[in-house]
C-alpha cells in the first residue's frame, strides 16, 4: 500500500503538542503515530514532510522537519472546519528516484481521495514527484512556480532543484499545459531562458511587478493545479536563511499573501515548500505560509471549474478581429475570460475553457487591447 511509505510522526513532535492548549493547532490535527493511522475518509488537507535533499547540491545537513511542525502546530487556527491531518515523513530512499516514486505514489492516492497535501522538502526537484503524481490522473497539469529562477538545465543533466522543469517539460507522458514563474529576478536567469518562457508560451512575472501589484497574481493561482514554493524566493532579512544569502526577494507579507491566493483556488489541488536551510529562523516563515495556505483553503468558493455559468454576469467585448466573452461570479466578483475551442487545431482542450483573469484584463479588452494570457492560453491550445 502507498501509505507504508510513510513513517509515523516523531515522537518529540507528539510530546511537544501534549504541552499545547486546547486552542492551539497541534490539538486539532489528527496523527500518524506508531499505534495508528488517520482515517482518510474525514480528512481535507494532509500535511507530509519528504527527507530528500539530494537534489540540492548547497545542502549542508540532513532535512529536519521538527522545527517547522513545532512552530506550525503552535500556531493558533483561524475559524476552520476542515479535518486537517499529518501523515509523518517519507524517508530519503536508496536513490533519489527512489523517494520520487514513493512521493508520486502517495501524492496520487490522497488527490484522488479529494485530499490537499501540503508537501514540506526537502529540495525543490521534488517537485517533479508532484507533478508526475498526475499521470494517472488523465488531466493536464498547470503549474505554479514561485522561484528567483526557472530551474532549466541541460536536457541530458541529472535531475535537481536547479534543473527540475527541464525534465518536467521533455518527459512523456507530457501533461503540462501551463508553467508559471512567480517572483524571478532577471539577473538569477540567462537571457535565453527568458526567451525560452515566451517561446514555449509560458507565463512569467518578474519580483517587482508582483511587489508593486501583488493582486496581479490572484487569476494565476486560480487557475493553478500543483504549486511549489522555492524559500530562496524570500529575502534573507525575512526568511532568516544566511546560508544562501539573498537581499532582494518577496517579504514575509507578500510570500504569505502568495500562499493565501494558492490556498483559496477552488483548482489546487497539491502545495509544495522545498529548498530551506533547517534554520529555526526560516521554520517559523514556513508554518506561517502553510497556515495562510489552510486559511485561504477555508475560504473557497467552489466555483469555475466546479461551478455553474447560471452565478455569473456574461460581458461580450467586440474587437477589430475578435470577439471576447468575460464572465464575472456574481459570488466574489471575480472574473474569466473564454477560451474558444477551435475543432481544427491540435487541441489541448475539448472544448471552451474559462482563464482566470482580472478586471484590468476586461478593462484592456474593452480598449481594444488582446489580454497576453488569453493569446498565450489560445497559441497553446493549438499548438
Amino acid at each position: 500500500m502507498e501509505f507504508d511509505f510513510l513513517k509515523p510522526v516523531d515522537d518529540e513532535i507528539l510530546s511537544y503538542i501534549n504541552g499545547l492548549t486546547s486552542q492551539q493547532l497541534g490539538s486539532k490535527i489528527v496523527w500518524h503515530t506508531k499505534e495508528q493511522f488517520p482515517d482518510l475518509n474525514k480528512i481535507k488537507i494532509a500535511v507530509i514532510g519528504v527527507l530528500e535533499n539530494r537534489g540540492d547540491k548547497k545542502a549542508v545537513s540532513d532535512v529536519d522537519l521538527i522545527p517547522i511542525r513545532k512552530e506550525l502546530y503552535g500556531l493558533f487556527p483561524g475559524n476552520w472546519d476542515a479535518s486537517i491531518a499529518d501523515l509523518g515523513d517519507i524517508l530519503a530512499g536508496n536513490s533519489a528516484a527512489d523517494t520520487y516514486f514513493a512521493l508520486k505514489k502517495v501524492v496520487a492516492s490522497l488527490i484522488k481521495k479529494k485530499i490537499t497535501p501540503i508537501v514540506i522538502g526537502g529540495s525543490q526537484d521534488l517537485t517533479y514527484a508532484l507533478y508526475r503524481a498526475y499521470d494517472d490522473l488523465e488531466q493536464m497539469v498547470n503549474l505554479v512556480s514561485i522561484d528567483n529562477k526557472f530551474d532549466f538545465g541541460k536536457e541530458n543533466e541529472e535531475v535537481s532543484a536547479a534543473s527540475y522543469l527541464t525534465k518536467i517539460i521533455i518527459d512523456e507522458p507530457n501533461n503540462l499545459f501551463n508553467y508559471c514563474n512567480i517572483g524571478y529576478q532577471t539577473y538569477f536567469n540567462s537571457q535565453e531562458e527568458i526567451d525560452l518562457i515566451e517561446k514555449l508560451f509560458f507565463d512569467g512575472y518578474r519580483l517587482g511587478e508582483i511587489s508593486n501589484n501583488i493582486s496581479v497574481a490572484e487569476p494565476v493561482f486560480r487557475d493553478a493545479d500543483l504549486v511549489s514554493i522555492d524559500l530562496n524566493s524570500v529575502k534573507s532579512a525575512d526568511s532568516g536563511n544566511f546560508i544562501s544569502f539573498s537581499p532582494n526577494g518577496f517579504n514575509g507579507k507578500e510570500i504569505c499573501s502568495l500562499s493565501r491566493y494558492a490556498g483559496i483556488s477552488d483548482k489546487v489541488s497539491s502545495f509544495g515548500i522545498f529548498n530551506h536551510n533547517n534554520s529555526v529562523q526560516e521554520s517559523v516563515i514556513i508554518a506561517q505560509i502553510i497556515w495562510y495556505f489552510i486559511e485561504g483553503f477555508h475560504y473557497r468558493s467552489n466555483e469555475y471549474p466546479f461551478g455553474s455559468k447560471e452565478n455569473y454576469l456574461k460581458y461580450i467585448v467586440p474587437l477589430e478581429e475578435e470577439e471576447l466573452v468575460f464572465y464575472k461570479s456574481d459570488k466574489t466578483d471575480r472574473w474569466w475570460i473564454e477560451i474558444p475551442f477551435i475543432s481544427n487545431g491540435n487541441n489541448k482542450l475539448k472544448r471552451n475553457t474559462l482563464l482566470p483573469c482580472s478586471y484590468d484584463e476586461y478593462l484592456l479588452a474593452c480598449n481594444q487591447e488582446l489580454p497576453e494570457r488569453w493569446w498565450k492560453a489560445q497559441r497553446k491550445n493549438i499548438l
